[in-house]
């Protein structure tokens, strides 16, 4: 079943400025302040605050609706776990990608152990609806003991150096976490990743597309996906 329109009621600004404000704090390594002066250079006046409501209401939303990679058994899971300090606490961020570089999960946990490395397993065989042909993890052994419970017949391959693409996909969120000086709540950083992901997913490029017209024709077609998901046309 179709999702119905996203809602703009008793919103005073037309769709396409939330869109495009949303679209820049998630796309882009830009702070709400700067969000908010490039909207101000194009003649729209909003505050940071607005637009910070905005991100939080309409981000989710919009997230939601966008389309999802079609899941495969020949899919390959590169998993791999960051440090984020929260309020002077050591979180986990927990990340899968597949072979593509295609971000899949991403669950906030406290704890670096097998029963958090079991919780991110267990998350993405449910949302992926089958298990994938490998794992490609570092040498952190929690990987391995989830994986012998969980998926004993799935092959896993333990090795820092096969793990750059797992361990890459962390950079832009690092990026964004300097410009954010740091995230104030793990629900925050959760509903944060959440969004930025998944827009991160729609426009960036496979590794297949090389060439300059084969990603000027993808950043095309996914600013139509998401014109067409927030509920208006460019």
């Amino acid at each position: 079943m179709s999702k119905s329109p996203v809602s703009y009621k008793r919103h005073r600004f037309p769709p396409a400025v939330i869109a495009l404000a949303v679209w820049l704090y998630f796309r882009f390594p830009l702070s709400l302040r700067l969000v908010e002066e490039m909207l101000l250079e194009r003649g729209i006046v909003v505050s940071y605050e607005t637009i910070r409501c905005w991100a939080k209401k309409f981000g989710s939303d919009y997230a939601a609706r966008l389309h999802r990679k079609v899941a495969s058994p020949n899919d390959i899971w590169h998993l791999d776990e960051v440090a984020v300090m929260i309020g002077g606490r050591k979180h986990w961020l927990w990340r899968a990608v597949d072979q593509d570089g295609y971000v899949l999960d991403e669950i906030v946990q406290t704890r670096r152990n097998t029963k958090a490395a079991k919780r991110l397993l267990i998350r993405l065989m449910k949302k992926r609806g089958c298990r994938p042909k490998r794992i490609v993890t570092d040498k952190l052994r929690s990987y391995g003991e989830a994986r012998r419970q969980l998926m004993p017949t799935t092959e896993h391959r333990s090795h820092k150096g096969l793990n750059n693409r797992a361990e890459n996909s962390h950079l832009p969120l690092r990026k964004r976490e300097r410009m954010m000086q740091r995230f104030r709540s793990p629900g925050g950083l959760q509903r944060f990743v959440s969004i930025f992901s998944a827009v991160r997913n729609l426009f960036v490029p496979t590794r297949s597309q090389h060439s300059a017209s084969a990603i000027q024709l993808h950043r095309l077609s996914a600013m139509a996906h998401w014109n067409d998901v927030a509920g208006f046309s460019a």
